[in-house]
């Protein structure tokens, strides 16, 4: 039961949706008390658990099309899909009242138009273009506007404008990578999938387009003052770490291992308030 609920929610993603509104609370100059910071967090990953159930309501026959997500609580008919939508329900107004609480209205307000994003453009979206990712990648950068807005700040703030933009370029080589992995998975559920790139995987010279933007984009963040000085021979090392992911045939969970939370952990280090 707990493993299946596990399965439904996502926690794993919920969590890291969770950190990265966190983030943007940290980079924030008046982040206030540190409750802040928790509730941020659990408002979040409560919002990204329940746009995990009902995206799985939604795409429950593709779900059972691949062997990836075949194991998922709706195809092996562990739960039915009116308890789905009620646990994603709960937790997505849940989500909503806690950021309410904290942030007053723009917080949930950002949050329910990135879970309208992600279930009602992206979700239909992949199966009819391999390009949805781009379109996906959107709700994927809202966490960390969403804890800089708890804060009092303005969402279009050069500043956290950056570190969303920084979060929206590290997806795209992810679910890239995750697509190579489990390209026959996509392919038997008739998603599109962007040719070039699975069939050369980490070579493709786009994947190397999209590593050299997100490697640009980290060296900002010690340009632009928004982690400290000292922070610049980390993220050169950042930068060193990307293109050696981008020349080899790494996958998409040594990807994400080895760049996203490496760079969470250097900005609550050095991050300038």
């Amino acid at each position: 039961m707990i493993r299946g609920a596990g399965r439904l929610l996502r926690l794993r993603l919920a969590m890291l949706n969770g950190i990265a509104a966190a983030a943007g609370c940290l980079l924030a100059p008046e982040r206030g008390e540190n409750h802040l910071l928790a509730a941020t967090w659990g408002g979040v990953a409560l919002l990204a658990a329940g746009g995990s159930a009902l995206n799985q309501v939604i795409e429950r026959e593709l779900d059972g099309l691949m062997e990836r997500t075949r194991h998922r609580p709706l195809p092996k008919g562990d739960l039915s899909p009116l308890a789905a939508t009620a646990v994603g329900g709960l937790c997505i107004a849940a989500g909503l009242l806690l950021l309410g609480w904290v942030g007053g209205l723009l917080p949930p307000f950002l949050g329910a138009g990135a879970l309208a994003w992600y279930l009602g453009v992206y979700t239909p979206l992949k199966r009819r273009t391999s390009l949805a990712l781009l379109a996906g990648a959107v709700s994927g950068a809202i966490p960390p506007v969403i804890g800089w807005a708890v804060t009092g700040g303005s969402p279009a703030d050069y500043r956290i404008v950056l570190l969303a933009g920084l979060l929206y370029l590290w997806q795209i080589p992810h679910f890239w990578l995750l697509q190579c992995r489990h390209a026959e998975d996509y392919r038997r559920a008739g998603i599109p999938l962007f040719a070039p790139g699975v069939t050369a995987g980490a070579r493709s010279p786009v994947f190397g387009v999209w590593i050299g933007a997100l490697v640009a984009g980290a060296l900002l963040l010690p340009a632009f003052g928004i982690v400290g000085s000292g922070a610049a021979p980390f993220f050169l090392a950042f930068s060193l770490l990307l293109a050696l992911l981008a020349a080899s045939r790494a996958d998409a969970p040594l990807f994400s291992s080895l760049s996203l939370f490496p760079l969470l952990i250097a900005l609550a280090l050095f991050i300038q308030r």
